[in-house]
């Protein structure tokens, strides 16, 4: 079967593969225009021909993780991001975005309830919330808080486990984790603990922390999916600056407004005074003076007539003129930049290497040090030793969670990129 005509398909399934039909012969297809074979008219656009694109999903961290379905990083937990050029319809809605704020909003709250009641007791005359009356409460808010609003920090965590590449996530997992069960435990079979644990006749829980790191954590999140969600804003302002529809020439000096994605290489369009140029071409009737600014900088309008080259996305300003399309889509002036831009957002610093190589080491030195502290505050540490123990050893963990490690560097790069191309500088690559 050729790529011109697929005499072999039916009409139904030829014009869901095919770009151009005949609108005598519909079972005659091709991918290019041209003349129908078997009657020698002109073939025209299949109306029913969509274009077929596979969507390959990124980590924003580690560009090299990619995959053909949404999900996490195997290597740091971050949700993938699709790779190429954003939808300039989509309306920016983030889900992780939307399901991290909404878990940050029940945490926050829940939080500091947990937290006033975990430290009221230290209140003069309010010695009564060391008892069962405040812990009941925060048992129940700071199981919703961690096992509901924290759920996705476990989830991450145990693939970072599976996986081997541990990260942040396994750390906040293991000690807002520990802290919680220890505290369930405490609450819910004091009597396997010794007399020793006991202070005002209760086993100390620690619900108040696993809570407020659990918020904490929430909130960065939502700080850096923010921040992310912002750098897309310039590229799509960038593509925004080609028009949604572009003025084709039919046979007949007979024009329609059509959709910018149905415009074909060699189609003859008309561009009106104040029109965006809609595709990279050739003025072949006309003239007028074009504001490129865009591309050079260069306020100053620049006169065209024919035999010209126009480029999409630069202004048209006094003069109508025909133009022949000759690149269009993904192979214009425009889009190349855009796709610069959202390469160089992608691409990684020489220090990002060591940073990561950095953290390899780093993550499971921590919990080495952290199981340390543990053993010698159980040896060597005042009463209750466990008790003392697990705080400590649950404050390493959390203390140093190497959160702005594994961030600090790629969301310079991603923020300043983006912010730089709204500002009209171009950056190769993150190593310049």
């Amino acid at each position: 079967m050729s790529d011109c005509c697929k005499k072999d398909l039916p009409p139904e399934q030829a014009k869901s593969v095919e770009k151009h039909t005949c609108p005598m012969h519909p079972e005659e297809q091709s991918n290019e225009p041209g003349d129908c074979p078997k009657c020698g008219m002109a073939m025209e656009r299949n109306a029913a021909w969509k274009p077929t694109s596979k969507t390959t999903y990124t980590c924003p961290m580690h560009p090299e993780v990619e995959q053909d379905h949404p999900g996490d990083c195997p290597k740091c937990g971050m949700a993938l991001e699709p790779k190429g050029l954003p939808n300039v319809e989509d309306d920016g809605a983030n889900p992780e975005l939307t399901d991290m704020t909404r878990r940050f909003w029940v945490a926050a709250p829940l939080g500091v309830i947990v937290m006033i009641l975990s430290m009221g007791g230290m209140i003069p005359g309010a010695e009564i919330l060391h008892g069962n009356i405040s812990r009941w409460p925060q048992f129940a808010l700071s199981t919703v808080i961690v096992l509901w609003a924290g759920w996705p920090f476990f989830q991450r965590g145990w693939r970072s486990v599976k996986t081997g590449n541990l990260n942040m996530f396994t750390l906040i997992a293991i000690g807002t984790g520990a802290a919680w069960l220890y505290s369930a435990a405490a609450m819910l079979a004091p009597g396997v603990f010794p007399d020793s644990f006991r202070k005002h006749g209760f086993v100390a829980v620690y619900f108040e922390a696993a809570a407020m790191i659990t918020a904490l954590v929430l909130l960065g999140q939502v700080i850096e999916l923010r921040a992310r969600a912002r750098t897309g804003q310039a590229i799509k302002a960038l593509l925004n600056l080609a028009p949604k529809t572009a003025r084709i020439v039919r046979e007949g000096d007979h024009e329609e407004d059509i959709p910018l994605d149905q415009v074909q290489t060699g189609d003859t369009l008309r561009v009106r005074p104040g029109d965006s140029i809609p595709v990279d071409g050739e003025i072949i009737e006309g003239k007028s003076t074009i504001d490129e600014s865009l591309l050079t900088g260069e306020p100053a309008p620049v006169q065209k007539s024919s035999g010209d080259p126009v480029s999409g996305g630069t202004l048209n300003n006094t003069g109508s003129f025909l133009m022949r399309a000759d690149r269009v889509g993904a192979d214009t002036l425009l889009a190349k930049i855009v796709e610069m831009v959202a390469s160089a957002q992608r691409s990684r610093a020489p220090i990002q290497s060591l940073a990561d190589k950095f953290s390899a080491i780093f993550v499971p030195t921590v919990i080495a040090v952290a199981l340390v502290t543990f053993v010698v505050w159980m040896i060597f540490g005042p009463e209750p030793r466990f008790a003392h123990a697990l705080a400590n050893a649950v404050a390493v963990l959390i203390i140093a969670c190497p959160c702005a490690l594994g961030l600090a560097t790629p969301m310079s790069i991603m923020v300043g990129v983006g912010r730089g191309a709204g500002e009209g500088v171009l950056i190769r690559d993150a190593e310049v």
